[in-house]
């Protein structure tokens, strides 16, 4: 069973091709923040990335008509439990229009379908960034016209949550852990059971800084802000997604480049990577108290993880909580062609949107 794999994040477009659960080959396409920026929307860069992921599969001489399945990272589509999707004309509707918000995300699927129907296959995603299995407590903000909402980087930390289970002989449906995610955006969740109990929105509003998003914010000033009659929406929205965080401390939204700063001795960077760490750990404690201080494990994942001098700020502050295993990179691909294979394989049947 032959599947290729998209996953758009917002400075990159990864891609893989699996036959069964063996990667063929991979490639990560970073993009800078300016190639980015030049278009006006998400929507926009479907024809960007998909050129790029074709002009690739070609230099490979790989045919594209040899797949079985085309299979995307799920977008900002409604509140939806875990699974995979197939690519509805609805669902794919709500990619479009961004449900809940515009995020690289949503070209997943929209690419998926594009590529899946062209070639007479289906499409589907996986586990997307809106997987809501929040307890009802920790949906509350303090003002009901804002409550909380689940947007996190739900496919990599249920993988490497579940990696983690299997490692140590467990179910991931019984134990407690705090899984956080570090790439252009960050999450930490608190993981109960088999379900995301609790989740600092990942994208506009929760939570530490990350390199190119701003997190909670003072809102006061916020509000001040907006009304000032300085800035548009869309230019006070790109303060808090795009251009926020390290982006606009350091000028760069790459942690290497970051570290390199600080390895050169720029105290700024290095004040900055520390609040940033400083952050992280204040998240990982309040999740800490969502597990009732029952927390057996804090898994580190995603791009930053490979950032030994943040990994261990964190566990300097953390590591009393409970013990650290550190996953570097992500399992999103392969977790991707598993969620794909097993309803190709009928596992599982596909979840409906």
């Amino acid at each position: 069973m032959k599947s290729l794999i998209i996953n758009p994040g917002s400075t990159s477009t990864k891609i893989g091709v699996f036959e069964d659960e063996t990667l063929l080959f991979e490639e990560t396409l970073r993009h800078s923040t300016e190639e980015i920026s030049s278009y006006a929307s998400i929507v926009d860069q479907k024809d960007f990335r998909k050129n790029i992921i074709t002009n690739l599969l070609t230099e490979k001489d790989f045919d594209i008509k040899s797949l079985d399945v085309v299979v995307g990272r799920g977008g900002m589509l409604k509140p939806i439990p875990g699974g995979t999707y197939a690519v509805t004309d609805e669902l794919l509707e709500d990619l479009k229009i961004g449900k809940q918000g515009q995020h690289a995300s949503n070209l997943g699927g929209i690419l998926a379908r594009e590529i899946g129907d062209s070639i007479g296959v289906p499409s589907y995603i996986v586990d997307p960034v809106v997987v809501d299995e929040l307890d009802p407590i920790s949906r509350y903000s303090g003002v009901p016209e804002l409550p909380r909402t689940s947007v996190f980087h739900a496919l990599n930390q249920k993988a490497v949550a579940k990696r983690y289970a299997k490692e140590q002989g467990r179910p991931y449906d019984s134990m407690d852990l705090i899984v956080v995610h570090m790439g252009g955006g960050v999450s930490v969740g608190a993981h109960h059971n088999g379900r995301v109990i609790d989740i600092f929105n990942a994208l506009d509003g929760d939570g530490a800084f990350s390199p190119e998003r701003a997190g909670s914010v003072p809102s006061g000033a916020l509000i001040k802000m907006c009304f000032s009659g300085k800035y548009t929406e869309k230019e006070i929205y790109s303060k808090i997604v795009g251009k926020g965080g390290f982006n606009a401390y350091c000028g760069t939204n790459d942690m290497r480049d970051v570290e390199k700063m600080a390895n050169e001795g720029d105290a700024h960077a290095i004040e900055v990577r520390d609040a940033f760490i400083l952050q992280m750990a204040k998240d990982i404690g309040s999740m800490a108290c969502t597990l009732k201080g029952k927390a057996e494990a804090i898994i580190v994942t995603g791009g930053i993880a490979y950032d030994k001098a943040v990994v261990a700020g964190l566990k300097e502050r953390c590591e009393w909580i409970a013990p650290f295993t550190v996953y570097p990179g992500e399992d999103e691909l392969l977790a991707l062609a598993q969620g794909a294979l097993r309803v190709m394989n009928g596992e599982e049947k596909a979840m409906e949107y």
